[in-house]
């Protein structure tokens, strides 16, 4: 996958656009770092840093310490030290903001015990880890089948291949503990390959694969997200949404991210309201809170012995009502109140100051009756007339056709005679 700027080579994959160190579009990395600094010029006397990012399948990155004192750049695809051989991935960062990643992330920069960078990868080396990625689906597929068959609740999300093609790492997610050990060996007999297990989230998985979200963007999770805190329901109670779990829930199953992205708007918000609880004394009853509506900073509130009757009151109503009981001051009744919120106000006449005509303009309008009728009668005919005319066409036809008659029998006497 590249974006419109980078240039690509014959099967698709990204040389690197060089724009500024990401992607104008971001179209080729996900969860990239913009370098700020590509384009400035280290201090005399200081050494660039060693370090750098190395992104690998989907999101999953890694640091390593360039030894080799290798001119790596954005976008190079390299070889990279693993547990046993080497792996292949692509530099996504370079310099100094890399140290400031690594301590974001709480990797010691300082350790002797980071992985390195062997070389920048040749074309058989590419060509191998091609190889590798283009049966990542047929292998997950396979295993699918055998945990299938051996009745293992789990579920096989992704595939992903070391650069050597001596080891293949299986993500799956599960809900309870699972016994693997007889499928790691069926799948080590049937691939003939190392096998290695690892257990994500169903966050992580969403991560993984991707996708388009209820909003119609990507996933936050797979483009810019890289924390994933907990979300709880009393997220969506303060922000007064159903609790509808089909809408509130991602396609992780889990509750939607963006919940926790206006919450401290709205707790700062609620913090000038009274709270729930709160009881209004007046002479009529006690009134319970129903309904509050954050926006337009009005409360519904209901008598106990007429709890489907609601009065509207605003926030400052409140206050001053529960001012007065604090006195014990009981109010009238709280139609007093809702009078006043009644007051009729000016529609709102919204110009067309864009200059855009109408979307109904190329309808057509429909025909009316009336219509028709104002055309009859500029032509001088009604229905009326119209008819009487035919009749009398019919008789005037008759009358000739009989007249036709009596004058060949006129004709044909003389020679009967």
């Amino acid at each position: 996958m590249s974006c419109s700027s980078c240039s690509t080579v014959k099967d698709g994959q990204p040389r690197g656009c060089k724009n500024n160190g990401t992607c104008g579009t971001d179209g080729c990395n996900k969860l990239t770092v913009f370098d700020w600094l590509s384009n400035m010029s280290l201090p005399n006397g200081t050494k660039p840093f060693d370090c750098v990012e190395v992104r690998f399948k989907n999101s999953r990155k890694e640091f390593f310490r360039n030894t080799e004192n290798l001119s790596l750049s954005i976008g190079d695809v390299v070889a990279t030290e693993a547990q046993s051989g080497y792996d292949v991935g692509m530099v996504t960062l370079v310099g100094e903001l890399v140290k400031v990643q690594m301590k974001r992330k709480k990797v010691d920069f300082k350790s002797d015990e980071l992985p390195k960078v062997y070389r920048k990868a040749s074309q058989g080396d590419i060509d191998k880890w091609q190889k590798c990625r283009d049966r990542e689906e047929e292998i997950k597929k396979r295993a699918r089948e055998i945990a299938i068959i051996l009745d293992l609740q789990m579920k096989i999300s992704d595939v992903e291949f070391q650069g050597d093609g001596s080891k293949a790492t299986f993500y799956y997610t599960a809900e309870e503990r699972v016994d693997f050990r007889q499928l790691i060996k069926d799948m080590a007999k049937a691939f003939g390959i190392r096998i290695e297990m690892r257990q994500i989230g169903y966050r992580q998985e969403a991560q993984r694969l991707g996708g388009i979200g209820s909003c119609g963007r990507e996933l936050c999770c797979s483009t810019w997200l890289t924390d994933f805190r907990s979300v709880s329901t009393s997220a969506a109670r303060y922000q007064q949404l159903s609790l509808n779990p089909q809408k509130l829930a991602g396609q992780c199953g889990k509750l939607k991210c963006c919940l926790n992205y206006e919450l401290d708007t709205y707790l700062e918000a609620l913090k000038d309201f009274p709270s729930t609880d709160t009881r209004l004394y007046t002479e009529k009853g006690i009134a319970f809170c129903q309904k509050t509506d954050i926006f337009k900073a009005i409360l519904w509130f209901s008598y106990k012995d007429d709890p489907s009757n609601w009065h509207v009151l605003t926030k400052e109503q409140v206050k001053e009502i529960l001012e007065k009981n604090k006195k014990k001051e009981k109010v009238a009744s709280l139609e007093e109140y809702t009078v006043d919120n009644f007051v009729q106000k000016e529609e709102k006449v919204f110009e067309n100051v864009v200059g855009q005509d109408s979307l109904t303009r190329f309808d057509r309008p429909k025909r009316s009756k009336n219509r028709n009728r104002k055309r009859n009668k500029s032509r001088g005919l009604s229905g009326n007339q119209k008819g009487n005319r035919k009749g009398n066409q019919g008789q005037n036809t008759n009358k000739g056709n009989n007249t036709k008659g009596k004058s060949n029998n006129k004709r044909r006497r003389p020679n009967n005679a």
